[in-house]
Order: C-alpha cells, then sequence, then structure tokens
C-alpha cells in the first residue's frame, strides 16, 4: 500500500510502497482530479443522522481551485434534514466500469468537510457553474424548494492503482 500525504504549499510525502506506481506531486493530484471530475456527472454523498450512516446518488460541479464541491437537492429531503443539523458529509467520486480492470485502472476521489446553502448574489454565480455541467436539471436547480449546496472540502483522499492513496488537504 502506498499512502502520500500533500498538505498546503509544502507537500509531505509518507509513503509506504507494495505495488508500484503512485502519483507524483501535488500538481498531478490536482490535475488528475480536474480530469475525473470533468468526465463524472454523478458522486455518492455521504452524510449522517443520529450516529447513522445515510448514502444518496448527486449530481455535482467543482470549483476550478478544487476547493468546492456544488449539488442541488430538495429542501424536504432526507440528506438535507441531515446536513442542516450536521454539516460534516463525504462524497465519493470514481471513475469505474464495473469490470475486472478496475482493480489496476479506476480511480477514486472521497471529498470530506462541511457543507452550506449558498445564498444571495453567490448562488447565481454558482448555479450557473452548475448548470454549465447539468443543463438538464435547470428547472430544479432554479426551483424554490431547491437548495444549491456547497461543499467546503477540507481533503481529499484520492486512490489509484486499488492501494495507492494519496490525501490532498485543500482548505
Amino acid at each position: 500500500m502506498i499512502i502520500q500525504r500533500f498538505s498546503g504549499p509544502k507537500e509531505l510525502v509518507v509513503s509506504r510502497r507494495r505495488y508500484g506506481g503512485y502519483m507524483k506531486s501535488k500538481k498531478y493530484i490536482e490535475k488528475a482530479l480536474r480530469k475525473l471530475f470533468e468526465t463524472q456527472y454523478l458522486a455518492v454523498l455521504a452524510t449522517q443522522s443520529g450516529g447513522h450512516p445515510y448514502t444518496n446518488l448527486v449530481a455535482f460541479a467543482s470549483t476550478d481551485d478544487l476547493k468546492q464541491l456544488l449539488f442541488v437537492t430538495g429542501q424536504s429531503t432526507r440528506k438535507y434534514a441531515n446536513m442542516k443539523s450536521d454539516s460534516r458529509v463525504a462524497m465519493l467520486i470514481d471513475n469505474r466500469s464495473n469490470t475486472a480492470s478496475d482493480v489496476a485502472e479506476a480511480m477514486a476521489a472521497t471529498a470530506t468537510g462541511r457543507t452550506e446553502d449558498v445564498l444571495g448574489d453567490e448562488r447565481e454565480a454558482l448555479t450557473r457553474l452548475y448548470l454549465a455541467k447539468h443543463p438538464h436539471l435547470e428547472e430544479f436547480a432554479t426551483s424554490p424548494s431547491t437548495a444549491l449546496i456547497r461543499l467546503h472540502v477540507e481533503r481529499y483522499y484520492v486512490v489509484n492503482r486499488f492501494q495507492n492513496v494519496t490525501e490532498l488537504h485543500v482548505a
């Protein structure tokens, strides 16, 4: 297993090698994340309530600096209620194809951080960013009963080649 950690402007690399090949630098990781986010439309959002985990598929978009992930949800949903009571969430984005080759070729990124509703002038700008990726969701995204949610990413855990794990701090 390979574990690397990148934090802030200093790049601290901690690695344990079992199977060859790992991501080389913070810039490489960021480029790989941008490519993953451009090619994937859905993510798995994990919230919790009373210590019980709850997951949902969400259509997501990211800001170019990778510090924010955006998604929309109805304000009457369980996931929305969960985020209101505890803003800590995890979001998994991956490119698996459900084939044996995924062991060697798939990449998964888990983003952890806190969520908040996007309001005011900022909502308009970030809704445009979201709809640039998901124009088919315009009616839902602009409904008064829909919340635009921002995940302030604190860190990413990126896994490739099945056991190569990289931790990237972005907050």
